[in-house]
């Protein structure tokens, strides 16, 4: 047993424990992975256990992918098996083997996303589901929720049932299931409900496979939601042999339905925690015990490390959004002047948003980046549909951006329209545009003549109105952001407010040369043109759930101000739990920082409480002698941060106070500015009067309470904007 020499005393004990349920708490950087392919060596190599008898789980592919690769390295030629895989991938390699049960083939299809997605525009096309009420991703959450309920298998999936064109036509997932049927197919919801039916319903096999697995490991068991539980606990209850490893204080999944609850009260016979890390300095590891020790629903543990001390970590607050990106990309330099690698260093953040002003001052100083597993900012769809649209109200001869926009949002105008269209203009060689503004009461769609209408008279607005506003009424006009509205999608809404506030920004910086449109393009194009993709040496930018599992030599953690991280939404949703698992993203963040850590916030404007910035709560759990704070913060502005908070906890939160109730706490200390933020007169749940539409009843409000969803006495719901409403009691 000399391999285990390699291990410290509680990863050896981890290694050893082998009989009976087992929970190993691992900490970040603690060597859990190490842990988990040297026990399964164990196993096979020195109590001898056949390794198809062993199940070790994981959560993504990669992962799965690496531990066989470290387990091979460990085990002889072969003693290891297809059993070390996703918990998907073992429904897969089980239902291989069962699925005939339900009158299934071997060879059932498996859908991934892309297959949902177009079963789903099938049936929305069919049952008269418009694409702009309900979204793709909102009838598949919809299909989920009610396969969730796990009486559709004997309802519609089973050998005898019969899905009548009336079932198909009245109920979305009648329609969807009786399309998965015609090929065979599952979805991945299906791969476990399906294992989940066939465990319940057929003793012989429950009984085939739990004397099959002798032993059970888990890995990340954390993010484990109610199914993968169930699956576990069933699989090993007849040897009891089940080892989880998992770290509640990592658990960022909850909004996906992982429950860490059940790794927190998982019965146990023996708990082993790892706490030694091999990743960190210890002053990063204070600040991630530190922060972290707020959270309730835990495992009490202290990282600590062997390490030396390593650099101080820096808190760094900026005046302004442009001193914070200008302060980052200076240190940035001085690392690489140092010796450091580019991709030695990660910038993160909450939510993609953020990135814009970052890649504006990563480019401006020729830096390369890359956005580690998304989009950069000025490749967004939203956002090149916007840009699209003002491309064409200054050139009306753009044939790219004509295309682009035609059909953004959908006017019906088809390919044979287009193809008639473009040999029009070949015939008069003119550009698309100009030939349907000449065309396009002949060519007999309304909708081409309303088109023409909203380009000629964005163009007759060119120079009389900023560029500011006139994007603001062209995304109005032209439909696009009642569209993403519509859609709900908070992520898409949130992009365009950042493009608005960052020509806003263009404007303040340039307002002596009084900026057109035209310039604004020019300068714009600087960044949309820029193309990194083939680097392979460059700093990384991403999302804080995208560097789960990563780990960087230099780690910035930018935008710290309360309301964008934590996130207001998160926080208004779900209350404590939501702020406990934002902490649990701080900590993540902390957690991926191997020699230096950077965190920094600025003054102005928030996005996402539509008011002035506040220093995080995180940044105020942190002991003053834990960082070296670079710039002046004003005690007005913690002061700030403690109302925020207050109001954010608030149980019954509702956002169109925000404003005034922090302005009110926070006194009279120059922020006068965000008392008016939510001065609407209109609440949720309260009755409206309409001139045309009549009596309704506000169902949702916009972000900035500019527009609200109503549903009025016929039925029929409408968004609005707030001048076209009024209370009963008002005057028409």
């Amino acid at each position: 047993m000399r391999f285990l020499e390699d291990l410290n005393s509680r990863q050896r004990e981890a290694v050893t424990a082998t009989e009976g349920r087992v929970r190993v708490i691992a900490g970040a950087g603690t060597g859990k992975t190490k842990a988990l392919t040297y026990r399964y060596a164990y196993l096979v190599n020195v109590l001898g256990i056949d390794p198809a008898n062993i199940l070790c789980l994981t959560f993504t592919n990669k992962a799965a992918a690496e531990m066989r690769s470290r387990i091979a390295l460990m085990v002889h030629s072969g003693d290891y098996n297809d059993f070390v895989c996703t918990l998907h991938g073992f429904c897969v390699k089980f239902l291989r083997k069962e699925i005939y049960r339900l009158g299934f083939p071997k060879s059932f299809t498996i859908l991934d996303e892309e297959d949902a997605k177009a079963l789903a525009k099938e049936c929305m096309d069919e049952l008269g589901i418009k694409r702009t009420e309900k979204t793709v991703k909102k009838f598949l959450d919809g299909i989920a929720a009610e396969k969730a309920l796990n009486g559709y298998i004997e309802g519609y999936m089973l050998p005898g049932n019969v899905i009548t064109d009336a079932m198909r036509r009245t109920g979305n997932l009648a329609c969807f299931v009786s399309r998965q049927l015609k090929g065979w197919a599952l979805d991945f919801d299906d791969l476990m409900n399906f294992t989940l039916f066939i465990l319940d319903r057929f003793p012989d096999a429950r009984e085939y496979w739990q004397e099959q697995l002798n032993y059970i490991m888990v890995d990340e068991a954390q993010d484990c939601n109610t199914d993968d539980w169930n699956l576990i606990e069933k699989l090993g209850a007849k040897h009891r042999n089940i080892f989880v490893v998992g770290d509640p204080d990592q658990c960022i999944y909850e909004w996906r339905g992982a429950k860490p609850a059940r790794f927190v009260q998982f019965a146990s016979d023996k708990d082993i925690v790892l706490d030694e890390n091999y990743r960190s300095t210890p002053k990063i590891l204070d600040i991630a015990n530190c922060v972290i020790a707020n959270n309730k629903n835990r495992i009490p543990k202290d990282l600590f490390t062997r390490r030396a001390e390593g650099r101080a970590v820096i808190h760094f607050h900026g005046k302004t959004e442009k001193e914070e990106t200008d302060w980052i990309v200076s240190q940035i330099r001085l690392l690489l002047d140092g010796g450091a690698s580019p991709q030695d260093i990660a910038i993160l953040y909450r939510s993609s948003w953020q990135s814009r002003a970052l890649e504006q001052a990563l480019l401006s100083e020729q830096l390369a980046y890359v956005i580690w597993g998304g989009i950069r900012f000025f490749e967004r769809k939203e956002i090149k549909d916007t840009i699209a649209y003002l491309r064409l109200l200054a050139n009306p001869d753009d044939d790219l951006s004509f295309l682009r926009i035609i059909n953004m949002p959908s006017r019906k105008l088809g390919r044979a329209f287009l193809d008639r269209l473009r040999d029009l203009a070949a015939a008069e060689g003119a550009s698309l545009f100009r030939t349907l503004e000449k065309h396009a009461p002949e060519l007999g769609k309304p909708s081409a003549e309303a088109f023409v209408q909203l380009i000629t008279e964005g163009r007759e607005r060119v120079g009389q109105v900023t560029v500011s506003d006139l994007m603001n009424q062209m995304l109005e006009a032209s439909g696009l952001k009642r569209v993403i509205r519509e859609d709900q999608d908070e992520d898409r809404l949130e992009n365009l407010d950042e493009l608005l506030r960052s020509v806003r920004f263009y404007e303040q910086a340039h307002a002596e040369e009084e900026p057109t449109l035209t310039d604004w393009l020019q300068d714009i194009a600087l960044y949309t043109n820029a193309d990194y993709r083939k680097e392979t040496r460059v700093i990384k930018l991403m999302t804080i759930h995208q560097a789960k599992g990563l780990e960087f030599p230099y780690v910035f953690i930018t935008g710290l101000s309360e309301g964008t991280f934590p996130n207001m939404r998160t926080i208004r949703e779900y209350k404590k739990n939501g702020e406990e698992e934002e902490r649990r993203l701080m900590y993540v963040a902390i957690t991926r920082a191997e020699k230096a850590l950077f965190l920094t916030e600025s003054e102005g404007y928030n996005v996402a409480t539509k008011m002035s910035k506040y220093p995080s709560r995180f940044l105020a759990e942190i002991k003053k002698n834990m960082v070296v704070v670079e710039g002046t913060i004003p005690e007005e502005l913690w002061r700030g941060t403690r109302n925020l908070v207050h109001v954010l906890d608030e149980e019954n939160f509702v956002p169109e106070v925000l404003g005034a109730a922090v302005a009110a706490r926070t006194g009279a200390d120059g922020f006068a500015g965000d008392r008016a933020e939510y001065n609407s007169p209109f609440q949720v749940g309260q009755t409206v009067s309409h001139a045309i539409f009549g009596i309704g009843t506000i169902l949702s409000a916009s972000s900035d309470f500019s527009t609200f969803q109503v549903r009025f006495s016929d039925g029929a719901t409408r968004h609005l904007r707030a001048s076209f409403l009024s209370l009963p009691d008002m005057p028409e």
